[in-house]
């Protein structure tokens, strides 16, 4: 669950949502700029040092949590972390669904109060935990799984710390935005005309 610009969602709306695997994209001040080859629309999301949204906030729509987490073979023995967790829903169905721990990282206090609040709703809360943190600092070094659906030009700045900070076997699951050329996902699903990306990281 992430943050989009209004004029991402209409786009949404009218179907002009085409991308291919490997096409980067980024997006600055609300204006698109996508290359010749690309067709990735450019989706807001919480940036680097910054401690305030700069856009609306947008849920990932739960059949696509369900495939996130499905595709990525979710056990209970799974530490999930979802990096920009909004209300907390993809780390909550980890531990409800899989019985899997789960710590979401949200930029956003109310999002935060409201992902704990949903927690203790669903009869999770001993099992996740939200941390008002940006997710460029965050210590993700215990995560087995780490789910994002952020700026594909964030995703390309993530990949380097995920790579350093994540054990070989951990696997990374991005809705919609890929990690850049230098990094093809293992394999990729479409579920409800979203893309979703999968990689493992590799032995070192």
């Amino acid at each position: 669950m992430r943050r989009t610009s209004l004029a991402a969602l209409v786009a949404a709306s009218l179907g002009l949502l085409f991308f291919s695997v490997n096409s980067p994209c980024q997006a600055e001040a609300g204006v698109f700029l996508v290359p010749a080859k690309a067709g990735a629309p450019a989706l807001f999301a919480q940036s680097s040092p910054s401690t305030t949204p700069d856009v609306i906030y947008v849920p990932t729509p739960q059949a696509v949590v369900d495939a996130m987490l499905n595709g990525a073979g979710v056990t209970a023995s799974d530490i999930v972390y979802d990096l920009g967790s909004g209300d907390g829903r993809i780390v909550i169905t980890a531990a409800k669904k899989y019985g899997a721990r789960g710590v979401g990282v949200e930029i956003d206090p109310a999002l935060v109060t409201k992902a704990i609040e949903n927690a203790t709703a669903a009869g999770v809360s001993d099992r996740v935990r939200f941390l008002t943190q940006n997710l460029f600092t965050a210590d993700v070094r215990e995560a087995t799984v780490v789910t994002l659906y952020l700026l594909q030009s964030i995703n390309e700045r993530l990949r380097p710390k995920l790579v350093r900070e994540l054990k070989p076997g951990a696997r990374v699951v991005s809705h919609v935005f890929n990690m850049g050329p230098e990094w093809p996902p293992d394999k990729v699903l479409v579920v409800e005309r979203s893309r979703i990306l999968f990689w493992t990281i590799p032995d070192r």
